[in-house]
This record gives structure tokens, C-alpha cells and sequence, in this order.
């Protein structure tokens, strides 16, 4: 196997040893072994796995997170030279069949050009309904701001290149959100992403899981929070002023209702649009280019959804939707359309 095998683990049991066991059995012969701060009572079960010459143990003196714990593993795969493509990970807990771990592996050995992802089906009554639901919305979100269509967006069982290894290194994130940083990521770095179909296995409806729902959920969609917050903000202020235009300038100008649509479009867009150029630069991207570049793409965006906002509008009064009713379902499809190209081009650095 062309592979090396990363198994992070946090107070592991007897499943973590035959984990071991199997990659072994699979032929793996070097696997590296993350003790990320586990309980004294627990490192038994490292000290088993360390019997056998193809595991390497790295330990962290407190936990740490599973980003940190891969992060940790990265580094020390790099550094061992050992002519291994890149790297396959996996949970420590036997919710990865091994079949389906040396399948992730072949499939990175056949394209090392790409991040390779063991996708769960999340159908079925075996399926924990906090898993099944945090996993649809994750989805969902992935491809309608991000375009990145994954099927299985916290899949531990990954097949990483060496080269987008080193990547990572520089990638935030110390916990769960960094697995999703990395498919984030993979635009960014000129990575292809594949899946590969698993088996679905959940043991004692997968209690042995540190994931924290409240924090590591946060943690998880920070991007896409700040980003929302900043929107909804940004749409608040920006229906507003369009309301408040539309209404001063129908008793100015009287019923010009296409001229008048455009004009407190117009305005109220500048100005909102101040706000959010601000927010987005310095707390969602926190864009490291020159004010000008951000700025120059940023306006070009926002006349293009100017002009986009103003027209879908339009074309809706026509059907006798009341113009600011017929704001809010076009503002909401062109948030969507804003998030990829904010991200991948006016704030890309």
C-alpha cells in the first residue's frame, strides 16, 4: 500500500485496537496514531496498537481537537519521506469498514490530483436523526453557497495527497470544523474532489463521538454564519432604504413605478453596500489584498447585482407582486449567487 494510515483518537477502547489490527491486516505498513490528550486509563490501548512495527505514536500532552490532532499527523507524515502518495484518514472508533478504508486508499493512488471522501448513505433506520439532519443541511449548504457538491460533508474516512497535506498545514481550524476548512479549501488549492461510496456504520448510535453539537456546530459554519450575519444586516438596512426611497418618490414623482424601482434600488444599494463591503473585508473574509483591488471587485459585483436586482424586480411588479414583497425572493437567490464570488474572487486572499 502506497498509503499511510492516520487514526486521531481521544480516550479510545477496544475498538481502536482492532482499528490497528485491520489496517495491518490490510497491508498498511506505516500507520501513524494520534493520542490527543486521552485519559491515563485509556492509553492502554495505544500502548497495544504500539506492538506492532508498522505503528509510529504521536501524543499531544492535552487535548487538542481532531484539526490539530490531523494537523499533528500531517506533519509528521511529511517529514518521514517515505515515497507514500499522501495519506488515508480514519476514525478510531471501527465506523470505518476496513474494505471501504482500502478503497478510499487505491482511489487516492489512482488520483492524487484529487481529495478522495468515503460517503455514507444517510438513509435508513440505523442512521442517528442528529446525524442525518446535520449532515442534509451541511450538504445543502456546501452546494448552494459554495458550488462544492459533496454528499457527505463530516466524513472522517478521507484520502489526502502529500502535496495538499502541506497545504493544510496552514489551513484554520483546531476541531471539527477544520474537516470541513479542508473542502473549503479545495477551490482555493486546484483540488478535485471524489467520493468514494461506504458502508454506513453507526455503533451505539455513535456515542462514542466528541462532537459537541452547540460549539463544534458554530465552529463548523463560522464562515457561512458571519457571512449570513452580515447579509441579513446588510438586507435590513438595504429593504429598508429601498422602502423608504420608493415611498418618498412616489409622492415626488407620482407613478413612475419602473423609473422610481430603479432609483431607490440605486440608493439604497450604495449605501448598504458601504456596510457590507466593511463587514465582509474585515470580519467575514478577512481579506488580506489592498483596500483598492477588494473594493474595485467588489463594486463590479454589486452593480452586476444591481442591475440583476433591479430587472427580477421589475419582472415581478409585472405580475402584480408588490415591488418590495418581490425584493426579498430575488435578494435571497442573489445572497446565494454572492457568497461563491465573494469568496473565490473579491476576497480570494
Amino acid at each position: 500500500m502506497n498509503v499511510t494510515a492516520i487514526v486521531p483518537s481521544l480516550n479510545p477502547d477496544e475498538k481502536f485496537l482492532r482499528v490497528v489490527e485491520g489496517l495491518v491486516e490490510a497491508g498498511f505498513d506505516s500507520i501513524i496514531l494520534v493520542d490527543d490528550g486521552s485519559r491515563p486509563d485509556c492509553r492502554v490501548w495505544f500502548e497495544r496498537a504500539m506492538e506492532y512495527p508498522q505503528c509510529t505514536l504521536l501524543r499531544h500532552g492535552k487535548n487538542l481537537g481532531k484539526g490539530r490532532a490531523l494537523k499533528t499527523a500531517f506533519n509528521h507524515f511529511l517529514s518521514l519521506e517515505n515515497g507514500h502518495v499522501g495519506v488515508v484518514t480514519l476514525d478510531g472508533d471501527g465506523q470505518h469498514a476496513m474494505p471501504d478504508v482500502v478503497n478510499c486508499a487505491k482511489a487516492l493512488e489512482e488520483h492524487p490530483e484529487s481529495l478522495i471522501l468515503g460517503a455514507r448513505v444517510f438513509s435508513g433506520d440505523h442512521v442517528p436523526f442528529r446525524s442525518r439532519m446535520g449532515n442534509n443541511i451541511t450538504s445543502f449548504i456546501f452546494k448552494a453557497l459554495c458550488g462544492i457538491p459533496v454528499s457527505d460533508t463530516q466524513t472522517g474516512l478521507r484520502g489526502i495527497s502529500a502535496e495538499f497535506c502541506r497545504y493544510l498545514l496552514d489551513v484554520k481550524g483546531e476541531r471539527f470544523e477544520f474537516e470541513t476548512n479542508m473542502l473549503l479549501e479545495t477551490r482555493r488549492a486546484e483540488v478535485t474532489i471524489r467520493e468514494v461510496p461506504i458502508e454506513t456504520v453507526y455503533i451505539e448510535e455513535n456515542k462514542s463521538s466528541h462532537f459537541r453539537v452547540i460549539r463544534d456546530s458554530v465552529a463548523i459554519y463560522g464562515l457561512i454564519l458571519k457571512y449570513l450575519s452580515s447579509s441579513i444586516l446588510s438586507f435590513v438596512l438595504d429593504w429598508g432604504l429601498f422602502t423608504l426611497f420608493l415611498w418618498i418618490l412616489g409622492n415626488i414623482a407620482g407613478n413612475l413605478e419602473e423609473i422610481n424601482i430603479w432609483i431607490a434600488t440605486a440608493g439604497a444599494r450604495i449605501l448598504s453596500s458601504l456596510f457590507n463591503f466593511t463587514m465582509n473585508r474585515t470580519v467575514v473574509f478577512r481579506s488580506r489584498e489592498g483596500l483598492g483591488k477588494t473594493m474595485t471587485r467588489y463594486y463590479v459585483l454589486c452593480i452586476c447585482q444591481l442591475l440583476a436586482s433591479a430587472g427580477l424586480v421589475h419582472l415581478l411588479s409585472l405580475t402584480g407582486c408588490p415591488s418590495a414583497v418581490a425584493k426579498i425572493p430575488v435578494d435571497i437567490l442573489l445572497f446565494c449567487i454572492s457568497f461563491r464570488i465573494q469568496r473565490n474572487w473579491v476576497f480570494r486572499k
